[in-house]
């Protein structure tokens, strides 16, 4: 039921129409199994008097019902498309908003190609459910009771049939759909795991051509192809069986009929049960056996909606793990940051935390450089700033205030952050950088490139500013990506702008001048750079060597060079100059140096 209470809130503008057709399935279903009971009184009245105009005049009251139920048909198949589509429109809106305001805590739950999944497979099993629950689901029990009813109106004793055959069916059904149940909630898990495989493929599309996998990439696509398979077969197996089972009840129902109903007009003379009667009552057997097909289809559909309308549900149901305080602050008043015994990890489950015990004292103004080696938690460090995640224990403040007493989005107004990944969206570049601010002028938009060293590479395109940026970014290069995704960035005039190791694609001169733009023309802007280069940071206020999620060592550039292991084995082999051990010994210091950065990036 929480499922269901969920899902349809989702109806909202459509509720009428999600109404109005059962509604006129209704009515359509009540006219329709009144035809055969009508077919009696005709052909009685056709046997007593034979002439045209009589038989003009009955077959004409016929059309007309017949028409009247195809109009209520047509008015109901036209609300129930409307009804299912927009539902589903709305369901997808409802799951792409949910997914707007979660954390980043809640993406990882989930992973990208799950979420993907339930906003495309997921959405069309319940649409096409849906559809059938508010017009099949309503016609078939609706017809099968009245076809009921209307037999025993005709005869008692044969109707009595019908209701024999009715629980047996019902309790097939009932087995078919409990086996099938856990098995299309397994599969929906494939499905996940297929697409994941999927866009990591299409994502590394390059990596698998340079080293000719296409051949075992096809493999392993294939196994988890046919995995998915394997398990719908077996589903779709199990369901077959409804088919046979319905067929041969009902026919069995039938024949019963036909030989007891013809030995009952026999007996009786017609006195009893008439020739027309039994033929109307064939066809209320015919009725009743159409609508318990179709009311099987419906079952199967649902059980395959089940497992989707769950897995929506949970989506939706989902609640952010970051969310404002009740009286929330909205005013950042500077870039100072603090961490106050600062330690996260990013799962209550998970045995090891990424941030130990850090902290951190940067005025506002300052620049920070930040080095270490590969999963040393660089990133998570500066991601706690525009509360990404949360803190784990600590606290983390900005502008002397606590983050997590800000409105989210006031904090993350004034803090940029350029990641690790550069991402640009499809649409001009004038587009992708009022991201940063909507309403920047072309002329601001040119001074933020100017800043970011992009205004050169953009200007040389035919189209300049108006560009047009493929999905993804793939008609630029990777560095001219990362000046683009800069200028974006300081167009949002932060106190704060993280540098993710954001320059790493462009050449040392570009490097430079875009930290010199930083120098001259933000000073008031506190500035977090996560860098390769020890030259990217090397004029920075503080650098923070940063080893197993802990600051091992900070201080400027001089003062590590002078004392720590780390930072002279790094900026040594990076400036191709050679260090004798002695001169090394002799500064002291942490001995164990980066694992992954030590090689020369230039």
């Amino acid at each position: 039921m929480n499922v269901i209470k969920t899902l349809t809130k989702s109806l909202r503008e459509f509720r009428k129409e999600t109404v109005l057709a059962p509604v006129l399935v209704s009515l359509e279903v009540v006219v329709e199994c009144l035809i055969p009971l009508y077919m009696v009184t005709m052909l009685e009245n056709i046997e007593a008097d034979n002439s045209i105009e009589n038989i003009l005049f009955w077959g004409g009251i016929l059309l007309l019902m017949a028409a009247v139920s195809l109009m209520f048909g047509m008015l109901a198949g036209r609300y129930a498309a409307k009804a299912s589509a927009g539902f589903s429109r709305n369901l997808r809106t409802d799951i792409y908003s949910a997914i707007q305001g979660f954390s980043f805590s809640n993406i990882d739950k989930f992973s990208a190609s799950s979420l993907v999944t339930r906003m495309t497979t997921d959405v069309i099993n319940i649409q096409n459910a849906f559809m059938m629950i508010i017009r099949i689901a309503v016609r078939s029990p609706i017809m099968l009771v009245v076809s009921v009813i209307m037999s025993f109106t005709i005869n008692w004793k044969i109707a009595l049939i019908f209701l024999a055959i009715i629980p047996v069916l019902g309790v097939g059904l009932f087995v078919i759909f409990k086996k099938v149940d856990p098995i299309f909630t397994k599969v929906f898990k494939k499905y996940d795991a297929m697409n994941e495989s999927i866009q990591e493929n299409i994502k590394g599309i390059r990596v698998v051509k340079s080293y000719v996998r296409e051949d075992y990439e096809m493999d392993k696509f294939g196994k988890t192809a046919q995995d998915v398979r394997a398990s719908f077969q077996r589903g779709e197996m199990i369901i077959a069986l409804n088919s046979p089972l319905m067929q041969f009840a009902i026919w069995t129902a039938i024949t019963v009929i036909c030989i007891y109903g013809s030995q009952l007009v026999v007996q009786s003379g017609g006195a009893d049960l008439n020739a027309e009667s039994l033929s109307s009552l064939i066809a209320y057997g015919a009725q009743c056996m159409s609508a318990l097909m179709t009311l099987s289809m419906v079952m199967v559909m649902i059980s395959i909606a089940t497992s989707s309308s769950e897995r929506v549900a949970e989506v939706l149901s989902e609640k952010s793990t970051l969310t404002n305080p009740e009286n929330p602050v909205h005013e950042v008043p500077n870039g100072s940051v603090q961490f106050k015994k600062v330690s996260f990890k990013y799962s209550e489950k998970a045995e090891r935390y990424a941030l130990s015990d850090v902290d951190l004292d940067i005025k506002s103004g300052q620049t920070v450089g930040i080095l270490g080696g590969t999963g040393s938690s660089k990133s998570t460090l500066v991601n706690l700033i525009p509360r990404l995640y949360d803190a784990t224990e600590g606290e983390v403040l900005v502008g002397g205030i606590n983050v997590r007493d800000y409105d989210l989005e006031s904090l993350r107004d004034q803090v940029s952050v350029v990641l690790q990944k550069n991402v640009l969206f499809s649409g001009t570049i004038k587009e992708n950088l009022r991201w940063g601010d909507p309403d920047a002028t072309d002329e601001e938009l040119v001074e933020a490139c100017k800043r970011a060293q992009a205004h050169e590479f953009v200007s040389s395109f035919p189209d300049g500013y108006d560009t047009y940026i493929e999905q993804g970014g793939t008609n630029v290069s990777g560095g001219q990506k990362q000046r683009l995704c800069i200028a974006r960035a300081l167009l949002k005039k932060p106190k704060i702008l993280i540098l993710d190791d954001s320059t790493s694609a462009v050449d040392t001169k570009t490097d430079a001048l875009i930290r010199q733009a930083f120098r001259e023309e933000l000073p008031d802007v506190t500035k977090f750079i996560i860098a390769q280069r020890v030259a990217s940071v090397e004029d920075a206020d503080v650098i923070l060597i940063m080893d197993g999620g802990r600051i091992v060592a900070k201080g400027t550039h001089e003062e590590l060079l002078a004392s720590n292991r780390i930072y002279q084995e790094v900026y040594y082999s990076q400036n191709r100059m050679g260090a004798s051990k002695q001169d090394l010994d002799d500064a002291g210091g942490d001995s164990k140096a980066f694992s992954d950065e030590g090689g020369a990036q230039e």
